[in-house]
């Protein structure tokens, strides 16, 4: 769903593309400063409960993963290396997110450790959902179906422990539940999607 805003943030990250690309900046560079970004910021602020300024931090670097395409467009460096980094590293960025929230929800002083499990879930839930894709892919087939694909899945995560942290009450349990459930069903949904491809022709 979000993939109708992309054209509008290429424009606006388009300034910022052409400056690194005059300075001679790779994409794969850009790529892993954002993956090491969200990681330490994730890691460092979540546990001890910062959810708004590691939001705020994780946001800022997440748009690396947006430029770093801008940036190989413009440079026509864009390679199969580049996008198998870029994909590879999307997962660890996302690991580290709920990681932090897992910490988070187990060091609390009193754990809650029923959401810990619910973000448990949905980290395991959203690496199904891109799994199924690739492997689809590579099987010749497409799974590009689901109600919540990774831009999905971040915004619901990041927007629900931004508002955490500005003292939105049961703001982050609401965001978890949905984002399992929602997670659930485009796993389903891109299942369907390949046996409909792979058996039922």
């Amino acid at each position: 769903m979000l993939k109708v805003l992309r054209p509008a943030i290429t424009r606006i990250m388009s300034p910022l593309g052409r400056a690194l690309a005059r300075l001679g900046v790779s994409p794969d560079v850009i790529t892993t400063i954002g993956t090491l970004g969200v990681v330490a910021s994730a890691l460092i602020c979540y546990p001890r409960g910062w959810l708004f300024p590691g939001t705020v931090a994780i946001t800022v670097f997440v748009f690396a993963d947006m430029l770093d395409g801008v940036l190989a467009r413009m440079t026509g460096k864009g390679s199969a290396w580049g996008a198998f980094l870029d994909s590879t590293l999307d997962r660890l960025s996302d690991s580290a997110i709920f990681s932090g929230l897992i910490l988070y929800f187990v060091l609390e002083k009193e754990p809650e450790i029923l959401l810990a499990g619910v973000a448990l879930f949905c980290l395991v839930a959203g690496a199904l959902v891109s799994y199924a894709k690739a492997r689809a892919e590579g099987l010749g087939m497409t799974a590009n179906v689901g109600l919540a694909e990774r831009g999905e899945r971040l915004v619901v995560v990041l927007v629900a422990a931004g508002l955490s942290g500005l003292g939105v009450p049961y703001v982050l349990a609401i965001g978890l539940w949905l984002l399992a459930a929602a997670s659930l069903i485009t796993v389903v949904q891109r299942m369907v999607h390949v046996y409909r491809q792979a058996v039922v022709r």
